[in-house]
């Protein structure tokens, strides 16, 4: 096979791959080009009926709405409601919140400053000082009935039991962890020593055998397959090839004569027959029909 002639191939694809796939490209480019030819007319004509036609119409109707529509309604919408709205605000809300707020400030907002300085500052400063006595009270009790037993409790109680648990916790914390320490080292030894042992039952008992059986047996038997069958089949299929490519050259020079180049002129005596070693004749030895 030739690498020239399957250079376009993509890697890993085969002689029907290609041939598949050349067809199918054809029929696809028949049936895509006209299919592309229209969709460009019809995208060159959309393309010129909007810069032709809809362009011009929709900016003419937009027109005609901001002339008709839009700018009527603007100045409706100026005279009738906005112009309206301002003067009612301008000459009637706005006095009208004037003195409305005048009326507030005289009827809410001076009653409730007097009652805020006269009536709910004192009694929110009278009930201030209330709440801070209640609250020393109250603090006092708690110190002296909560916090200050707690404290002596954690400090004569509580503090030294705890302590000494925690030192005896320490202590057995300390020997649980080097006894563990002490048995990981053991269970290591152990594992080792059981690995080293089951490597040399495996070794023993599979690997020699296998390397033996390859060295004494595998190895002579393929040497020997390899110099008595191999190599003669070898020879032979490669007399056989030689035979044939040879017979099949002298068929091609019996049917089509020897090409022109190889041919080699020899001169004829005049008023000679041709003859002589190199002349055919049917019962020479070197005739290509009957050579051996």
């Amino acid at each position: 096979m030739e690498p020239a002639r399957y250079a376009d191939r993509e890697p890993g694809e085969g002689c029907l791959t290609t041939a598949v796939r050349i067809p199918v490209r054809v029929v696809a480019l028949i049936l895509v080009v006209p299919v592309r030819l229209l969709w460009d007319a019809l995208a060159t004509a959309a393309r010129a009926v909007d810069r032709t036609v809809l362009r011009p119409l929709g900016r003419g109707l937009a027109l005609l709405w901001r002339t008709l529509v839009v700018r009527p309604l603007a100045w409706a919408a100026r005279t009738l409601i906005a112009a309206p709205l301002a003067l009612l605000w301008r000459h009637v809300l706005t006095p009208l919140g004037r003195g409305l707020g005048w009326l507030a400030h005289r009827l809410v907002v001076v009653p409730a400053r007097w009652l805020y300085v006269w009536v709910l500052a004192p009694v929110g400063r009278a009930a201030g000082w209330v709440l801070a006595r209640v609250a020393a009270v109250l603090a006092a009790l708690v110190r002296w009935i909560v916090l200050v037993p707690a404290v002596a409790l954690w400090r004569y109680v509580l503090g030294p039991v705890l302590g000494a648990l925690a030192t005896v916790l320490t202590v057995i914390a300390r020997e649980v962890a080097d006894a563990l320490g002490h048995c990981w080292r053991i269970a290591g030894a152990v594992s080792r020593a059981v690995g080293r042992f089951l490597g040399a039952v495996l070794r023993r008992l599979v690997v020699e055998p296998l390397r033996r059986a390859y060295r004494h047996v595998l190895t002579p038997l393929g040497h020997a397959v390899r110099d008595g069958v191999w190599r003669p089949a070898r020879r032979v299929l490669r007399g056989a090839r030689e035979t044939v490519r040879q017979t099949r050259g002298e068929i091609r020079r019996a049917l089509f004569g020897t090409p022109v180049p190889e041919r080699r002129s020899e001169a004829v005596p005049p008023h000679r027959e041709p003859g002589g070693r190199g002349t055919r004749t049917l019962g020479s030895s070197t005739t290509a029909l009957t050579k051996d």
